[in-house]
């Protein structure tokens, strides 16, 4: 008989790592592209803004999956959707490898993106059910995980595009799912539901959710905003290199890739330490971090030295943002992590694509150095969030 987990009651360390790979795995379809798009475009015959959009829509179905289908997991049986999303994963990554429509890609990188919110089922997971004393850590493990997926993704593909060409990674993208939910079936543990009542009353329950508690707001769109400087870096990096002094292809996208090692290893380390430093303070360093980036992405921008520099310190910081804030919104309402995390997650992506879409439009325009001042006024954003949060919070406690 298959165990069931209970709440606060502890994961095993198998059934943790389990989600953490099949995790990053499945959210690594988000980002196959990113290194493939100028191939993309050359083959598909697309402007650079054409091809820049099967990025933003793939993230932008990805924030309509955490809407429409991550609450599902505190109602539905997590294994039931989780086998309907890999399923549908499947059939679009081949639809992509096969087809020559430029519309029928758009189309398949939406239900894609939608598709693969099965990490974002896993965290709150690790939240609700772990012990008191593991949660942050084990969210820690889990995002790593998740980031792991994204780094290997651009590394990944970057190869198989330089050697193989961008249509055999998402037919290897195919093969993939197919594997995880093999391996998702045989592993994962039955979870105890903690929504009663109709589909239409859940999605109202988060609007509920999300008025009643204005910390919420603001842990999300905080993580909106880290997420779209951060992904302002990737949309145009491709397009960055293929020109001067580069004149480089996909598999240098890929090796840059690299650079996400040091997020996901800031992720795995900054969980235990959120109870400890506080919310606030993971982030201030975030802040300090991204503007340090984009400052290094504009004065350096000729040099793979000063293009590494500012993706570690982009996305370092965009983890500070992430896990300590996400932490904060499913601590809040432990009854109802799903939904929380839908709040979080939705204005993550949300944030990404608009990073993505204004740095297509702003790479059209100026350049790389467009693509810098986007990156800046997301930072600056932040920080404008955060000192009207501080003094709300101080007016608050008067």
């Amino acid at each position: 008989m298959m165990r069931e987990l209970t709440p606060n009651g502890g994961i095993p360390r198998g059934t943790l790592f389990a989600m953490a790979v099949i995790g990053g795995l499945t959210v690594a379809n988000l980002y196959y592209n990113q290194p493939l798009l100028e191939a993309m475009r050359q083959s598909l015959g697309a402007t650079e803004l054409q091809a820049n959009l099967i990025t933003f829509i793939t993230q932008l179905g990805y924030a309509a999956g955490l809407v429409l289908v991550v609450p599902l997991a505190d109602k539905v049986s997590r294994r039931k959707i989780i086998t309907v999303n890999m399923s549908v994963a499947v059939a679009c990554c081949l639809v992509i490898a096969l087809t020559c429509n430029l519309w029928l890609i758009w189309s398949a990188s939406l239900v894609l993106g939608c598709n693969s919110v099965v990490p974002q089922m896993f965290i709150p997971v690790a939240s609700h059910f772990s012990k008191p004393e593991n949660k942050s850590r084990n969210m820690g493990i889990v995002l790593t995980g998740l980031l792991s997926g994204v780094l290997g993704a651009r590394v990944l593909s970057g190869y198989v595009g330089e050697w193989a060409g961008w249509r055999a990674m998402f037919a290897i993208a195919a093969v993939i799912m197919a594997a995880c939910l093999i391996c998702m079936l045989r592993t994962l543990p039955a979870m105890p539901s903690s929504f009663d009542g109709s589909y239409g009353k859940l999605m109202r329950s988060i609007g509920s959710i999300y008025h009643r508690y204005p910390t919420i707001r603001v842990y999300a769109l905080r993580g909106g905003l880290s997420f779209g400087s951060m992904m302002a870096v990737w949309s145009c990096m491709a397009f960055h290199l293929a020109g001067e002094p580069f004149h480089a292809g996909s598999e240098a996208v890929g090796m840059l890739g690299l650079c996400g090692l040091a997020g996901a290893t800031a992720a795995s380390g900054i969980g235990k330490y959120i109870p400890r430093f506080g919310i606030e303070r993971f982030c201030l360093v975030g802040n300090i971090l991204q503007f340090a980036a984009w400052i290094v992405a504009y004065l350096f921008s000729d040099s793979y030295a000063g293009l590494v520099m500012a993706i570690i310190l982009v996305d370092v910081g965009a983890q500070c943002y992430q896990l300590s804030n996400q932490s904060g919104c499913l601590a809040l309402i432990p009854e109802a992590t799903n939904r929380s995390n839908t709040i979080f997650m939705s204005h993550l992506f949300a944030g990404g694509s608009l990073g993505t879409l204004c740095a297509g439009v702003a790479w059209n325009y100026g350049g790389w150095t467009a693509v810098c001042l986007v990156g800046l006024a997301f930072t600056l954003m932040l920080s404008v969030v955060n000192v009207l949060f501080h003094k709300a919070q101080a007016r608050r406690e008067q």
